[in-house]
């Protein structure tokens, strides 16, 4: 199984300029909304026709565009679940299911019956989608995808609407009723959660720019770039001057920090996640930020504090509910100290 595609696309003002490789099952593509991800799916299924570049999945070419090839939808045999999952309304679940397959009638009615079975809507063969739920909606979406037998599943922002209890539901059942298919799933969400959890590998978009690739969990350690260490969750991000290999200036913090990796010249900013932080009340050795001033907020499980600095920005911390225990027994800390090990040296 394999995934490569080059795709550039101007519309509206907008301009699509990315590109990918990769050879995972499952695969993951990060963005804030507007930057290109909806438009890289519908490339890839033929709804949309990129301007240049070419488009490979499987050993199979959907589109290339110096050779003139440019694979009809129908021919792609490519399984699309939009956000809104695009069920007709005036079908029941069972025709929904088995609409658009090109057999026999008899053969049409089985493989609806096995989906029927596979995605456990047994029961609901005649109902129509607004007499569904959410999650039942979900799976006669994906049991319609199924039954083509498609070589690539696209899954185009497929919780962004649902509330959190109701997404991580239908996140774990996706999860279930995927394992057995073999073929390539290409998420898209601007959910840093639903991709680290879903993917093997990552594409990291910005503006219509692929900005990183590779594997998930190694570019949520270290991104490398600043955008994608906003997208993958870092709060903390400040400008720096280089001091030496092993020292900057923190200029948004007005901190002097020593790093354990070596700071090249390419690199503009450092980043520290938010939960990282550790407390100190005594002065530390070094990168030791000074609480001047600090804000709170308590949620169920974590408390967020918005601490003030010598610099320009506030300082994001959060800490976990076990955790705030020490703080109570021992009160406000006097510093907090970056830990060398989690410094994110960024371009």
């Amino acid at each position: 199984m394999s995934v490569e595609f080059v795709i550039k696309k101007k519309i509206q003002g907008f301009s699509l300029d990315i590109s990918m490789k990769s050879s995972a099952r499952r695969i993951g593509i990060l963005g804030a909304s507007g930057c290109g991800k909806s438009m890289t799916l519908k490339s890839i299924a033929g709804i949309v026709n990129p301007d240049e570049g070419n488009i490979v999945i499987n050993g199979k070419t959907f589109f290339d565009s110096k050779r003139k090839i440019n694979e009809r939808t129908q021919k792609r045999n490519v399984g699309y679940m939009f956000q809104n999952y695009a069920l007709f309304p005036n079908m029941t679940v069972e025709k929904n299911i088995f609409c658009g397959l090109a057999c026999g009638k008899e053969e049409k009615m089985q493989k609806a019956e096995k989906m029927i079975r596979k995605f456990r809507l047994e029961g609901l063969e005649k109902r129509y989608p607004h007499e569904l739920s959410g999650g039942e909606q979900q799976r006669v979406a994906l049991a319609r995808i199924m039954a083509y037998e498609p070589n690539i599943i696209l899954l185009d922002e497929p919780f962004s609407a649902m509330d959190m209890f109701l997404k991580d539901q239908l996140f774990k059942e996706l999860m279930q009723f995927l394992e057995d298919y073999e073929g390539t799933v290409l998420l898209v969400s601007h959910n840093r959660d639903e991709i680290y959890q879903f993917s093997e590998e990552i594409l990291v978009l910005d503006h219509g720019k692929s900005i990183c690739q590779g594997n998930t969990k190694e570019i949520f350690k270290n991104p490398r770039k600043k955008e994608a260490a906003k997208l993958t969750g870092c709060k903390n991000i400040s400008r720096i001057h280089k001091i030496s290999d092993y020292q900057i200036l923190a200029k948004d913090w007005n901190l002097k920090i020593h790093t354990k990796e070596k700071v090249n010249d390419d690199i503009s900013y450092i980043g520290i996640r938010a939960h990282e932080f550790i407390p100190v009340w005594e002065m530390p050795k070094q990168n030791a930020i000074p609480i001047r001033q600090y804000e709170i907020t308590e949620l169920p499980f974590e408390h967020k504090f918005f601490i003030r600095t010598d610099g320009e920005k506030e300082i994001y911390w959060y800490v976990q509910k076990e955790k705030m225990k020490i703080i109570k027994e021992k009160g406000m800390p006097k510093y907090l100290e970056i830990p060398e090990e989690e410094i994110l040296l960024l371009e």
